[in-house]
């Protein structure tokens, strides 16, 4: 089973449509993919997100909705949904809408292509080397991912791409703290693992309004990735065989 997971805050237009696609892109693959399953996560919305969920998982078996009580971010909603789904494998998308779930197949071969090759975690990292945002978001964008790679070596050119597949264990034995969306590759490698950015589709936001603005992600962007490296510092990766037993 594959299982997409979607944070959702006040994307109460963008559900339905974003509901189908998923649903279009995933049940033509069951044969090859396995079944599949979608867990959108509301993070406590102010409108009715939460009701259309609700609604729409009426007539959708496959689909799971979760509502935090209180408003904790994109990085607690994600792990909310990796916890309550039940696939294996994970594949995450931003729930305005922009990524397209016609990508997620092709993200999900490249990972068990990479996951036969070898071992340790892999992470399959969208790029949204055609992206549909103003010119603004896009040179803020391009400076924090250059200064990230920089200095973290993620090889990464789009951290920041919502859509993402790995291994759901892969994801939970990772370090968790407040914005660790924003840092997926660094760690997958910490962790001894390797990451491939795979060019996917962007578009533009046609309803509803981005919640995330240059400012509010400078400052707490900046000591997180002072976090990060100390974490790279601190990393051993043991390589263990059984001998006995």
């Amino acid at each position: 089973m594959i299982s997409v997971v979607v944070p959702v805050h006040n994307e109460s237009p963008n559900v339905p449509p974003l509901v189908a696609e998923i649903e279009a892109a995933l049940a033509p693959c069951v044969d090859e993919l396995g079944a599949y399953e979608a867990v959108f996560v509301d993070d406590r919305s102010s409108d009715d997100t939460l009701a259309v969920l609700q609604d729409l998982a009426r007539t959708r078996p496959w689909l799971t909705v979760m509502a935090h009580r209180n408003n904790c971010g994109q990085s607690a909603a994600l792990l909310t949904g990796v916890r309550a789904a039940k696939g294996p494998l994970i594949a995450t998308l931003d729930g305005d809408g922009q990524n397209a779930p016609a990508d997620i197949p092709a993200l999900a071969r490249r990972w068990r292509e990479l996951q036969g090759s070898g071992t340790g975690p892999v992470l399959i990292a969208g790029w949204r080397n055609k992206r549909q945002d103003t010119a603004l978001r896009k040179l803020s964008s391009r400076i924090a991912n250059g200064v990230r790679s920089s200095l973290l070596g993620d090889a990464t050119p789009d951290t920041g791409c919502g859509l993402k597949v790995f291994a759901r264990d892969d994801f939970l034995a990772l370090p968790w703290f407040d914005h660790v969306h924003r840092f997926m590759p660094a760690l997958f490698r910490r962790a001894g693992g390797r990451t491939e950015s795979v060019p996917v589709t962007h578009r533009h936001r046609t309803m509803g309004k981005s919640h995330y603005g240059v400012h509010n992600r400078l400052w707490v962007g900046l000591v997180d990735l002072c976090g990060v490296m100390w974490l790279q510092r601190r990393a051993k990766v043991p390589v263990a065989e059984r001998v006995s037993g």
